[in-house]
């Protein structure tokens, strides 16, 4: 099979913008939104967007500000099961597009292990505690010998 699965992409002068960033949006478990929901409110935002529908929620690209602006309101629907994460790749880019690869593309591994814990995170946000650390201190060495030669001892 030899047939290209990515749709063909003009890479512009807008994918080398340094202001053009691409979000991946995740639904964690429990979220009470679906991917196509996520989907269309991205685009009755009316930003100037691309949006990519994706199995685990969608891929936003575009200007800085109208990607953070379009999270920030996406986050509205669902603010402790909506995730993002930064992606280095316009949605369709051949040079990540896994239809020129047949399998998985790179990263997805490391997505699917960062999804088991999003619902203990989601369960943190919505219900946040008061934590506290005790500092550790480290053994003085008085002690430590006296320890290693106990055990010396005892063997």
């Amino acid at each position: 099979m030899s047939e290209n699965l990515c749709p063909k992409v003009n890479m512009s002068s807008e994918d080398w913008d340094p202001d053009v960033i691409t979000r991946m949006i995740i639904l964690g478990p429990g979220a009470r939104v679906s991917e196509s929901e996520i989907v269309g409110e991205f685009h009755m935002l009316g930003l100037p967007l691309t949006i990519k529908n994706t199995c685990y929620g969608s891929m936003i690209s575009g200007k800085k500000e109208d990607v953070y602006k379009a999270i920030k309101e996406i986050r509205k629907l669902d603010p402790a099961h909506i995730f993002t994460k930064e992606r280095g790749f316009a949605p369709g880019d051949p040079r990540r597009c896994r239809g020129h690869r047949f399998g998985p593309r790179e990263g997805f591994h490391q997505m699917e292990k960062e999804y088991t814990i999003l619902g203990y995170v989601a369960e943190a946000l919505e219900n946040p505690k008061e934590v506290t650390i005790e500092e550790k201190k480290p053994v003085k060495v008085d002690d430590f010998e006296k320890i290693m030669n106990e055990c010396l001892e005892n063997k």
